[in-house]
């Protein structure tokens, strides 16, 4: 009989089975700092012997590496030298797949953007994907310095079967049952990582952003695609052929938009992108619907672009909050652009959140972590999430 009773671990913390020891260790010098070996095996409950062989397998991977001795008098015995991890070998490339943009990506393994560009989306599926491998290698000779790839994250929006490495379904951009991971796996010799953008950016903030000293957190993305994430246990829930989080026709009380699904005043189609800059160009706040522009007059304060995007915070303020009430974790996070050019605009939406929420003490709801270069780092968290789960089997590539 299957007992949810959990065994007893003597005192040391029960490793996740993914990864094993070597990615406890990495993700624990990655949370916590430069470190020594015995404070990692305080911090994981692994063994002195253990933690040893484990350094000495990501020291020679080049994930991690040895400080030089701390200031102080000098101690008995062999010096205690802190680990850290080494951002000079390797970097994750991505590419995220936007409705006027593809965004190409370098990240280290400490999610910084070393490098991006972005050349506009033209054309359906086939198009796009042509021009991901026609770009992509140009793009890591021009900015990868000859550091060596880990992997290629590929994120967009909508349904993506993240097992498949298939987009079943993008509304905005018409696509259906797309194989990604096959059209482009013949162009790389890496692993190709193929996910949602929520989901993306849920692992990202649980690697480097507000989830980094939590487990359990939901992301909610407001885009051109409005769609939610579920992290639990440090994991993130993909559900049935990865649909979990799917919330772009939850209703909007008062809303008239209409929806391609039929109806009108869903999620996605009041608040997306477009639905916004349709709004300003219509008000006259922006000559063309340019999302760019309308962020740029809102990062200099002028009053009108503030106000489209406290509107849409208002009416993103109810979904949020009810993943906050239902799903109960210790981090929400919303990512929607106006919070990442405006302080003001990110302290609106915690103000509406919590308005509509029952939150409990500790709970944190901020907006995203890394502002503007959100996508970038979307893109490329797959590659450094797999690159920590599982930093054995790394497979890499120099860029050429």
């Amino acid at each position: 009989m299957l007992s949810l009773v959990a065994s007893p671990t003597f005192g040391r913390t029960a490793q996740p089975a993914e990864g094993g020891g070597a990615g406890a260790v990495l993700r624990k010098v990655l949370a916590g700092g430069a470190m020594t070996r015995p404070a990692v095996g305080r911090a994981t409950g692994l063994s002195p012997a253990a933690v040893s062989r484990h350094t000495a397998d990501l020291i020679a991977l080049g994930l991690l590496r040895e400080l030089p001795p701390p200031d102080g008098p000098p101690r008995a015995g062999r010096p205690r030298l802190p680990l850290d991890i080494d951002t000079r070998h390797h970097l994750a490339c991505g590419v995220h797949i936007g409705v006027p943009w593809l965004t190409f990506a370098l990240l280290d393994l400490r999610g910084r953007v070393v490098a991006h560009e972005r050349i506009p989306r033209q054309g359906g599926a086939a198009d796009v994907l042509r021009a991901v491998r026609g770009h992509l290698p140009s793009f890591t000779a021009r900015r990868a310095a000859g550091r060596s790839l880990l992997g290629v994250g590929v994120v967009t929006g909508g349904w993506v079967d993240s097992e498949r490495g298939v987009v079943v379904e993008h509304g905005p951009l018409g696509w259906h049952d797309v194989p990604v991971r096959d059209l482009l796996s013949g162009a790389t010799r890496l692993p190709v990582h193929v996910d949602g953008h929520a989901r993306a950016l849920a692992r990202a903030e649980l690697l480097f952003g507000a989830g980094r000293d939590s487990t359990e957190l939901v992301q909610l993305f407001v885009g051109n695609v409005v769609d939610a994430a579920i992290a639990t246990g440090g994991g993130v829930l993909q559900g049935r052929r990865s649909r979990a989080g799917d919330i772009g026709h939850l209703p909007v009380p008062g809303s008239a938009e209409q929806c391609p699904c039929g109806r009108t005043g869903c999620l996605q189609a009041t608040v997306s992108d477009r639905a916004l800059v349709r709004r300003a160009h219509r008000q006259g706040v922006v000559p063309q619907p340019d999302l760019d522009l309308l962020l740029t007059r809102a990062a200099a304060g002028h009053t009108a672009a503030l106000e489209l995007f406290e509107e849409r915070l208002r009416l993103v303020a109810p979904a949020a909050a009810l993943l906050l009430d239902v799903l109960n974790p210790e981090v929400l996070v919303v990512s929607e652009a106006g919070t990442a050019v405006s302080p003001h605009l990110a302290g609106v939406l915690h103000r509406q959140v919590l308005a509509h929420a029952r939150p409990e003490p500790g709970q944190l709801v901020t907006a995203g972590s890394f502002g503007l270069d959100i996508l970038a780092v979307a893109a490329c968290a797959g590659v450094l999430d797999s690159a920590y789960r599982r930093p054995m089997e790394l497979r890499t590539a120099r860029a050429s």
